[in-house]
């Protein structure tokens, strides 16, 4: 009996610590994401915003860039997500709670930058913008609650173009700001784990790290409106892709290190053999081209 209680003090002092390191790592997960978020959103005003702020005004961008920039909010408020998510994991909470709580951290982020474009003469606020930023969140947390994991990751690859050269004021004049500026070097992907998708009992193991990705990009974009674009002498183009792609996050490791540095690279999609098909306005026939390496 006297084993008994000892056991059962032990474990509720062990389970007493426990929650006093989870609220500690909350705690400091709470500032640490406030003191980030304020800073990058601070570096990114310096970054894209070149006129200084005036009144609050909305304005549609929803046929700009042939959607690539809302492809880009997607992506940018699930990866924020995720992280977050992941780093709720780590401070003690279910994989469903933390998950919910990533999405509210990634949705938190976004929406000072509408405000910012809000109050930017060059922009203003856009539905479309926040609806791209509601979506990123909303694909983590539903995955989390239907399936208990993911399986459908979104990523990114970026290339060098020709056409930031033609409008750097636009597109950017380093590389630093065209990676971020200049849509046509931008690709959007969503990376499929079919291995999870599978039954358990099998005939055909797919590879559990193997993915295929589907990835949508532009080209010939010199200015935000496709008019913009043609009246300078370029037809926009549509570019559509398949791919392989790994989940990184699924490769085994004891190492807390090489954990998060897989989980951060993941949210990049791997340089591999692309099918790509490019369409046009106007333009019945499809133009198919093979990549040996696409980035």
């Amino acid at each position: 009996m006297r084993a008994w209680w000892a056991l059962l003090l032990l474990l509720f002092f062990q389970e007493k610590a426990v929650a006093q390191v989870q609220q500690a790592r909350l705690s400091g997960l709470y500032v640490g994401q406030g003191l980030a978020f304020s800073g990058a959103i601070y570096a990114l005003s310096k970054a894209w915003y070149r006129h200084p702020l005036k009144h609050f005004h909305r304005f549609d961008d929803s046929g700009e860039w042939l959607q690539q920039d809302k492809a880009g909010h997607f992506y940018t408020s699930y990866q924020l997500a995720r992280l977050t998510a992941s780093a709720y994991e780590w401070a003690g909470l279910p994989p469903g709670r933390a998950a919910a709580q990533g999405g509210i951290s990634g949705l938190a982020f976004m929406l000072p930058i509408e405000i910012l474009d809000g109050f930017s003469p060059e922009y203003g606020f856009s539905w479309s913008d926040m609806a791209a930023n509601l979506a990123g969140p909303a694909l983590l947390v539903a995955q989390q609650r239907g399936w208990g994991q993911v399986r459908i990751s979104p990523k990114f690859s970026v290339h060098a173009t020709r056409m930031a050269a033609l409008r750097p004021e636009r597109l950017g004049h380093s590389w630093k700001e065209r990676w971020l500026k200049d849509y046509n070097g931008q690709t959007y992907w969503l990376s499929t784990n079919i291995a999870a998708f599978q039954p358990r009992e099998r005939r055909v193991h797919w590879p559990k790290m193997l993915n295929v990705a589907v990835g949508y990009g532009i080209d010939n974009m010199v200015a935000a409106r496709r008019s913009e674009s043609l009246a300078r002498g370029y037809a926009p183009v549509r570019r559509f892709l398949l791919s392989p792609d790994v989940d990184l996050t699924r490769i085994p490791s004891q190492s807390a290190a090489v954990k998060t540095l897989l989980l951060l690279a993941n949210c990049l999609k791997i340089p591999a053999p692309a099918l790509e098909i490019r369409t046009q306005r106007h333009r019945p026939r499809l133009q198919v081209k093979l990549h040996a390496v696409y980035f």
